[in-house]
Formats: C-alpha cells, structure tokens, sequence
C-alpha cells in the first residue's frame, strides 16, 4: 500500500477558469486521512460535534470522524496535515442565481457606484471598451445608495450613451432602467400597456420614463441578443470559481431555464463541473423540458439535479414591488405587485407538486408570504409527505404567521445580508410599526421551522462569513445600529452555521448526500481562518477560506493552486 503524507498547502499549478478543464473526470479516490485539524460538524438543529480528524473513502465520503487525541488508523494511503486549522462543512448558499453570478463578472457591474455619477461613468466607459456590443446591458444600480430621492430616467443614460440601446437591471433584480434607444427598440411610448404583475415609471402625459418594475421588464428583454452557448459556458465557470472562492461547495439556483441547464450538463460532461447545483426551474415549460415527469436523478457524482420549481408571487421592497396588506408608507397610493392570482399560484404550485417537483416561492411582502401559506395550507392534505415547500425571502411576514412556517413543514430561505442592506429602506418603506415580523429568524425557529441562508447572489455578495456575523448580531460592519435592529430576531451561532450548511442542505433534499460531514456523506469541507463558534463579529468579518474541498479532492486553494490525492493503487 502505498502512502503519501501531504501538507496542507501542497499544490499544481492552477490558473483561474481555464483550468478546470484540468480538473477534469476525478481520479479513482484511496483513503485519506485529514489529521491535526479543529473540525467542526454541525447538525440541523445546531447541536455541534468537535473532531480532530476524518477519514475519506475511495469514493470521496466520510468514512470516519476522530475525536481529538483519538488513535488513528496507521497506514492510510493518503494523509493531509491540516497544520491545526479550522476545518468546516463546505458552505451552502440556500439561493443564488447562478448565470446572473457569472454574467455579471464578465459584464458591466454597477454595484459599489456610490453616485449615479460614478455610475453614468462606468456605463460610459464600458460602453468605448466595448464599441461592438450591440447592446450595453448591465446590472447593480441602486437609486437609494444613490441618496437620489427617485427613480433614475432614460435621459440620463442616454447623456452617456446616446448611440446605442442600454438595458441595466437594479441591484435587487426586479427593475431594469433603459435608455431611449433601447425603448425605441422595444417599440415601447407612451402608448404602451402595462402588463400584469409590472409597472412602468411614467412621466409627464404618461410618458415612460425608463424604469421597468417586475413583470414590465419584459417589454425590453425580449428584445435583447440571446447570449451564444459559449458565452453560457464562460459565465457557468466564471460563477463556479467565484463559489469556489467563497468555501461554497453547493448552491440553489433559482430559476435554471433550459439553457442554463444545457450549459451545466455541457460542462459536467467535460468534467469541469465541481460545485454542487440543485436547480429549480425558470417556469412550468423550462422544468417539464427538462426533468419530465419528476425530478431529475442525481447526476455526475451528486452535482447536479433539477428539483423544482421557482415561482415569483410579488416584487422587491426596494422597487416598491413586495406585496403588502397596508399601502407603503413612503407611497400611499401602492401595495407593491401581486404577480400571480390566488388562483394561479395554487394551479402551479398543484402542478409541480402532482408530479413531486418541490416548489419554491418568492414572497417578500406580507401579504405574499401569508398567500402563499394559505396556498400550503389548502394543498397539503391533497399533497401528503414530505413536500418542503419553500418560501424564499420571507423578508416581511405579520408576526401572526410566523408560526405556520413550522406547523405547515414550510422552509424560509432566507439571506442574512438582505436586513443589512436593506434596513434603512425596509424602515421608510414600512414606518416602525410594521417591522416586527422583518427578517424574523429566531421566530421562524422558535416555531419549528427549518431555515436555510443564503446570499441571493448576484444581488448580494455570497460571503458566508459576513452573513454569519449579520445573523448573530444584525449589525453591519460598522457596528450600527447600537445593539441590533431588531435584535429580538438575533440567532445563535450554531444556528446561523447551521443554516448555511445541514439547513441549506436539508431546503434543497440534499440532507444524507452533504452539508454535515456524517459519515457516508460526501466530504465536502473547507479550511478557514476564524472559528465561527468563537470569532468576535468583526473577526469573523474578516474570515476567509484557505482552501475548498468537495468529494475529498481540493478544487480550490488560496495559494492560487489545487492538489488532490492522485490514486496510488
């Protein structure tokens, strides 16, 4: 039996996306065993397990637990020295959107433009770097950082690009801003009807002024230039890299159409696939597709599954698109988006559900997520088992439905860094009264619920370790405001770990494959620079990952190169 002792920042080269063609169809595995670590497992309900060391099977499991100071075998094939470092259950993000993540990183980014100023002037730039695109298109704007007091209009844009079409959607992605060329392109004036579940900014006579909310975004993207299958592979990779990065192992995507799907599986094919991915579908048409008549199998070594299905049932709090039961307190004269009837939601979610897809809801406002519960309430008997349907957001819920989250086996995936962002807003928006049902995690716990975390990326960075600090303390990075907002709302820190890993695991039917490191589960980990468990908040502000894991083989490493265990049989 052959045996090889490797130091933990042991490595080939890798250089960035082009690599992973390099990484391709893994290797056989042969035992290996990670030793001198501090390891941390945890389970769904935050109870925690300490350990010094796991062993992982040929096939990429965990074979086998340690406690410190315990006798460990003596002749694995492999062994890793984890040099004493924190070693954690690979993170997973409970919702994300994965092509967005990538076409983002390779297009024109505005989030971080703290004027709109600074924005018009990346617009204008990228526009001269780019003079072939047909269309500048583009993402991230946020009037409120802005400090703008209203919408932004087409002429503004058309101040930095005059020439051609430009389309950019708002950092919660429920609004897309256009110049005058690309309405005109649209075939959009003021002629133009306003779609159900949408809203166009009008001016002066009714005139559009440039601003299209939710289901009105149609009205010009489906007049933009599809992306070439090239361009999907490129992003694919450009977002698994930026997970990769973040220690994140396995992710949800929320609204996978059948060309994501397509470039995924070319992907995996090629062996380039490392991230885990549980998809759930841009609509009815895009999950029958693909899947068929139920869910797809797991595929290539657990990567990859379509298991549901995403529906949006209101806007953003942002965009004035959440549906609420009171008129919003910075509008009196609007109550948000109800994008789908009463009636239509329970048709799609039956329709998912006949054929045990798992249904996934968007619902911000509170009058969505209590829509959307009664919907479970009324099905459930119609639909037995273990269903876990989910509502995603949960942001604004009247404290009086909270409970039926966990009376009703209802999962809240949730994102931590949204009631950071959104905090000042969600108050102007609401007024104080009707905030104590915001962001309301210890409730949602407190009543049997399952919680995943999340990120919402692209719409927010997906660091973990930011979103453990926000869920612990909801403070922001400065400490404000001076003891919490909301604190009453405040989790545990096994309870936040937890929910970016077994919790996110058990949100996507995931629990039993990964996100705890049990053993027979696949040995998805990460090496860290803080313990979550006992890191002040500004420490773990700070953390980072040192290397990621998935299936026993390192995929990622912060030395900018990767080694996994070759077979030695």
């Amino acid at each position: 039996m052959k045996f090889r002792h490797l130091a933990l920042n042991t490595a080939a080269p890798l250089a960035g996306i082009a690599a992973f063609a390099a990484i391709a169809a893994p290797a056989a595995h042969a035992d290996t065993l990670v030793d001198n670590v501090d390891g941390i497992r945890v389970d769904a309900d935050g109870s925690v397990q300490r350990f010094g060391a796991i062993l992982i099977d040929d096939d990429g499991r965990v074979e086998k637990l340690y406690r410190r100071g315990a006798k460990l075998p003596k002749d694995p094939d492999y062994q890793v020295d984890g040099e004493g470092r924190v070693l954690l259950p690979g993170f997973i993000d409970g919702h994300v959107h994965v092509s967005r993540v990538g076409f983002n990183a390779i297009g024109l980014d505005l989030s971080g433009a703290a004027t709109m100023a600074e924005a018009l002037n990346r617009i204008a730039d990228y526009a001269r770097r780019n003079p072939n695109k047909p269309w500048i298109i583009g993402r991230g704007w946020n009037e409120v950082v802005w400090g703008l007091g209203r919408l932004p209009t087409a002429a503004e844009i058309d101040a930095a690009v005059p020439d051609r079409p430009v389309w950019l959607i708002r950092a919660d992605d429920h609004a897309g801003w256009a110049n005058s060329a690309a309405m005109e392109r649209a075939g959009i004036t003021v002629a133009t009807k306003t779609p159900d579940g949408g809203r166009i900014e009008r001016g002066a006579g009714g005139k559009p002024t440039g601003v299209f909310v939710d289901a009105a975004r149609q009205l010009v993207e489906t007049k933009l230039p599809a992306p070439l299958p090239e361009e999907r592979d490129i992003a694919l990779l450009q977002a698994q890299d930026i997970f990769l990065k973040r220690g994140i192992t396995s992710v949800a995507d929320m609204g996978t159409t059948l060309l994501d799907w397509q470039s995924m599986r070319r992907q995996a094919d090629l062996g380039r696939m490392q991230l885990r991915i549980v998809s759930y579908a841009d609509g009815v048409d895009d999950m029958v597709t693909i899947a068929g008549p139920g869910p797809t199998p797991w595929l290539y070594g657990d990567r990859l599954k379509l298991a549901g299905l995403k529906l949006y049932l209101d806007g953003a709090l942002g965009s004035r698109g959440a549906w609420l039961s009171a008129p919003y307190a910075d509008a009196p004269d609007q109550t948000g988006l109800q994008r789908l009837s009463g009636t239509q939601l329970r048709n799609l979610m039956s329709r998912a559900a006949m054929d045990d897809f798992q249904v996934a809801v968007h619902a911000i406002g509170d009058a969505a997520n209590a829509e959307v519960l009664d919907a479970v309430e009324e099905m459930k008997d119609n639909y037995p088992g273990d269903r876990r349907w989910r509502i995603e957001h949960a942001q604004v819920v009247n404290p009086a439905d909270l409970p039926r989250f966990g009376s009703l086996g209802v999962v809240a995936s949730m994102q931590p860094h949204h009631q950071v962002s959104d905090r000042t807003m969600a108050e102007a928006r609401l007024s104080p009264d009707r905030l104590a049902g915001a962001y309301a995690w210890r409730s949602i716990l407190a009543g049997g619920a399952r919680l995943a975390f999340g990120s919402d990326a692209p719409v927010e960075v997906p660091d973990v370790f930011e979103g453990l600090a926000d869920a612990i303390t909801r403070q922001d990075a400065n400490g404000e405001p001076f003891g919490g907002w909301q604190p009453q709302e405040a989790i545990s820190r096994e309870q936040a770990l937890a929910a970016y890993t077994a919790g996110a695991a058990y949100a996507m039917g995931a629990d039993g494959k990964f996100g705890t490191l049990a053993e027979g589960e696949w040995a998805d980990f990460v090496f860290v620079t803080v313990d979550p468990l006992l890191a002040s908040p500004a420490q773990l502000r700070e953390g980072r990952v040192l290397s990621t894991w998935i299936a026993g083989r390192k995929v990622w490493s912060a030395q900018g190169n990767v080694a996994a265990p070759a077979s030695g049989r």
